[in-house]
């Protein structure tokens, strides 16, 4: 029986020192394969907590210091999207949406056990734009459908919860959550298709708490301490 709790007691042992990978290294790459994530609200759009996917679409750059790492982060996402705006029977806009943010931030890992949760905080820049046309829902209404162009640009602050899972030497696994506090200066540019192409500009500032449920991704650790 004290054979066997040895051997348990070298196995946890040799467990946890072959986890602290990332403590092991000066630097670490990683890579967002897919994520979940709320955007901004455009225009009156009707269902403003949709979700949308993402993949391959942020990059990660850590300084690793011992339980905390100094972090990085770059995302870029693109597509053409279609909403309800004003009411689900009012207008529908169509046109391509544009995401990209850049934060530095930390992470601290809650252990050097070989699954390791850890919470840390992003902030930085982001910028949400947004250039399409809308045009009514109503057959019965005859007014001549618009441009938009729409930008939003502004400050995120991003608290984050996530776990780590490091299978070998230099490479993790992991998967976060986070909650994206964005306080953004909005400015909205409509051309009316008549004779005189009518221009009008509305400016606006504005909180927004968007939700990012998931992501996944993996990181590999460079450049040894020993």
């Amino acid at each position: 029986m004290k054979k066997i709790l040895f051997s348990i007691f070298c196995l946890l042992i040799s467990s946890s020192a072959f986890s602290q990978n990332d403590e092991n290294y000066n630097y670490s790459i990683g890579l967002k394969a897919y994520n979940i994530m709320q955007m901004p609200k455009i225009l009156n759009q009707t269902n403003p907590d949709s979700y949308m996917h993402a993949y391959l679409n942020s990059i990660l750059v850590k300084f690793n210091d011992n339980q905390i790492s100094y972090r990085l982060k770059a995302n870029y996402f693109e597509k053409d999207i279609s909403f309800n705006n004003q009411c689900a029977t009012c207008e529908i806009a169509e046109g391509k949406m544009k995401d990209y943010a850049f934060t530095v931030g930390f992470e601290k890992v809650l252990n050097y056990a070989k699954v390791q949760p850890y919470f840390g905080t992003d902030i930085g820049f982001r910028v949400n734009n947004f250039a399409g046309d809308v045009k009514t829902a109503n057959a019965k209404n005859t007014s001549l459908p618009y441009n938009v162009d729409t930008e939003k640009n502004g400050l995120v602050i991003a608290p984050l919860l996530g776990i780590k899972v490091s299978p070998f030497k230099q490479v993790s696994f992991f998967v976060e959550t986070s909650l994206d506090f964005y306080y953004s200066y909005e400015r909205q540019e409509t051309i009316q298709q008549d004779a005189a192409n009518t221009r009008s500009f509305v400016k606006y500032n504005k909180w927004e708490l968007l939700l990012n449920p998931f992501s996944a991704g993996i990181q590999i650790h460079l450049v040894s301490k020993n």
